[in-house]
């Protein structure tokens, strides 16, 4: 395959940036999307050029880093894929592809498609955890969970914190995230004893961090990797109206 790439380049978030053009050939439709940016880097840097920055890790669609707006799309034009295991097949031989950052003022760019998310990292400190005692871990049988709870708990614990829900959102909301972090928390026994604390507390830090609000359109849950229901929106909303008026509400 013969593409065209128009990727942000941007040397940090105080300069400004533009899009610039690069041509790469001989792209095997068998790579993932990332590979093919591996491949024009081995040649940006063979040039003696200034390789493009992108974040990554695992490569398997679990660390959340792989962050790129892929031709207007958060992770590309495939539904519950990360960019990592977005594949070249899903373009065509001669296509252009314009890549850039999450777009949100709490996503601030470091550098080309590298920004920096560790505002979600303030949200998870400010409440997203459980009093536990130190020693061995209780057998798993000592808590007893209704299977339907636990189910609701796990699907929602299956979110990554890659930020496609705030680069969806026209507000640049991050209620999604905090409400999958609140949902797998409050839907279990250990979740319980800061239940209350913890959704005025993750609300107050998403809000200080300069994420907008939200207009439920479901442009969030559409493009999350791991299809986090819009379900733990109106379980968060619960959650801090009853944490609000002092009483924990189910």
């Amino acid at each position: 395959m013969n593409l065209t790439l128009k990727v942000w380049r941007q040397k940090n978030a105080k300069t400004k940036g533009s899009l610039e053009t690069y041509q790469v050939n001989g792209i095997s439709e068998d790579m993932s999307f990332l590979e093919m940016f591996d491949v024009l880097n081995e040649r940006l840097v063979s040039e003696e050029k200034e390789p493009i920055a992108f974040d990554h890790d695992c490569r398997e669609g679990i660390c959340g880093m792989c962050s790129m707006h892929i031709n207007g799309r958060p992770h590309g034009p495939l539904e519950a894929v990360t960019t990592c295991q977005l594949h070249m097949r899903s373009f065509k031989d001669g296509d252009t592809i314009v890549v850039e950052p999450w777009r949100a003022t709490a996503f601030p760019v470091i550098k080309d498609l590298v920004v920096d998310r560790t505002s979600f990292d303030r949200i998870i400190a400010s409440g997203g955890y459980i009093s536990v005692n130190t020693g061995n871990a209780q057998d798993g049988n000592s808590l007893p969970i209704p299977k339907e709870e636990a189910d609701k708990a796990f699907a929602a614990a299956a979110c990554i914190g890659c930020g496609a829900c705030v680069a969806a959102c026209k507000n640049a909301s991050a209620m999604l995230f905090v409400s999958a972090k609140v949902s797998q928390l409050a839907l279990l026994p250990q979740g319980q004893p800061e239940r209350e604390e913890r959704a005025i507390n993750m609300v107050a830090q998403m809000d200080a961090e300069g994420f907008g609000s939200c207009t439920n359109t479901g442009a969030c849950a559409i493009e999350c990797p791991k299809e986090i229901s819009l379900e733990n929106i109106a379980r968060l909303n619960r959650e801090y109206l009853g944490a609000s008026i002092g009483s924990t509400v189910a």
